[in-house]
């Protein structure tokens, strides 16, 4: 054997042990990348819900929340999401901007979550998604409304119908009934104002005139001294944009016990549950204008109907039917990524999907994440005697009015 050969046999047996440490590895490597992926499979899709289980938005978002609890019971009963179970996590977004900043930080950054469901209330929405966005973080809001939230970035989507839907079928209802000269109570948040704002546009457009308008701070319960200035200018039409449903009712209630007969005109917050209790026989004659879930809509009723099953209440069909729809289009995404973290694929997902569920059919995001396939009804509330659980104190008269 040459030197040369020699040296060659001894650097093979001095590397031995190293190909056999560096194989072990691998295999090992190997293992814990399969046992790694056995663990996930076995690990539930965990994502985020930011409803107002507190403040002004209290009511309807315990709804909202109850409604997605129970969408994905559905799922994880039915088997799950591509075998994996679906785990729902609620931070409080209390319906204001401090609550959202808290609830998306613990999400995200404590819960390390990419997908959201929420929040309930206009300015928590602004407020959270201006942090989702550059964050790469989708949120799905059932019932956030704030004309601006459609600018509020990629990754931003509402089953909510949009307050300037609303608010422009608002003001083309007041026109159509006779309404010339208009008086607006308004509580001081983005969303009410949000409403507002579109519905006197639109009012005014059409030749309408604003008598008078005032604000009121969250959690005044005295309306009689902001009410009487209104109604002292003798308006055609009252126009009332609660954020809570006692408000609405409360409101309602006021306005008729000063002597007010006159029209009264309201959108989905005052035709609440809460909202037509405080109000009593006060609310006959009250016009609602929003998304209502007609008795025709098959799934609709049969979504509210378990809810009422499960819950022992009857709330407004449209905070459970909205909520509802998110988890499974949430789940129906999950299906095509097969990951809760990959928030740009559940994103594109979204943009692309046409769904049918309790709030429409055949319904689909446009470019600037807002929902396509709804429209605007007026509903009336029913006198006390008639009002029932499955009839949630109202009937629904027909489709919002076009323009002129």
């Amino acid at each position: 054997m040459t030197t040369r050969s020699r040296l060659r046999s001894r650097r093979r047996e001095r590397m031995r042990p190293l190909l056999l440490m560096a194989s072990a590895l691998l295999i090992l490597a190997a293992a814990a990348i399969s046992c790694a992926g056995a663990d996930r499979v076995d690990q539930p899709y965990r994502i985020g819900v930011m409803d107002s289980l507190t403040g002004a938005g209290a009511t309807y978002g315990s709804t909202l929340w109850q409604a997605k609890q129970m969408a994905a019971a559905e799922i994880n009963a039915a088997g799950g999401v591509n075998g994996r179970m679906l785990e729902l996590v609620e931070a409080d977004s209390m319906c204001n901007a401090d609550g959202a900043r808290s609830a998306y930080r613990q999400l995200t950054a404590d819960e390390g979550i990419k997908v959201i469901l929420g929040t309930s209330c206009s300015g928590s929405m602004l407020t959270a998604s201006a942090l989702a966005e550059p964050d790469g973080v989708v949120m799905l809001s059932a019932s956030a409304t704030h004309p601006d939230i459609a600018q509020a970035g990629d990754y931003i989507f509402r089953t909510a119908f949009s307050s300037r839907q609303i608010g422009i079928a608002t003001g083309n209802t007041m026109w159509a009934d006779g309404a010339r000269t208009l008086a607006t109570i308004t509580e001081n948040t983005d969303y009410a104002t949000g409403l507002r704002d579109v519905a006197i546009a639109r009012f005014e457009e059409l030749g309408g005139s604003l008598a008078a308008s005032e604000q009121f701070e969250t959690g005044t319960t005295d309306f009689r001294p902001v009410l009487e200035p209104l109604l002292a200018t003798n308006p055609d039409a009252l126009h009332i944009a609660p954020q809570a449903e006692a408000s609405g009712g409360q409101i309602i209630k006021a306005a008729r016990e000063l002597g007010y007969a006159g029209l009264i005109y309201a959108e989905v917050v005052a035709m609440g549950r809460e909202s037509l209790q405080i109000a009593g026989e006060a609310a006959v004659g009250v016009k609602g204008v929003m998304v209502a879930l007609g008795p025709d809509n098959a799934k609709a009723q049969e979504v509210v109907t378990n809810f009422r099953q499960r819950y022992n209440y009857s709330p407004l069909p449209w905070f459970v039917g909205s909520g509802y729809d998110d988890v499974y289009l949430i789940a129906e995404c999950l299906k095509q990524t097969g990951d809760d973290q990959d928030a740009a694929g559940i994103r594109d997902c979204l943009y692309g999907i046409t769904w049918s569920g309790a709030i429409s059919d055949s319904y689909r995001f446009d470019d600037d994440g807002e929902i396509v396939g709804l429209t605007a009804s007026v509903v009336e509330p029913l006198p006390l005697a008639e009002r029932t659980p499955e009839n949630h104190g109202f009937r629904i008269t027909g489709p919002a009015p076009a323009a002129p």
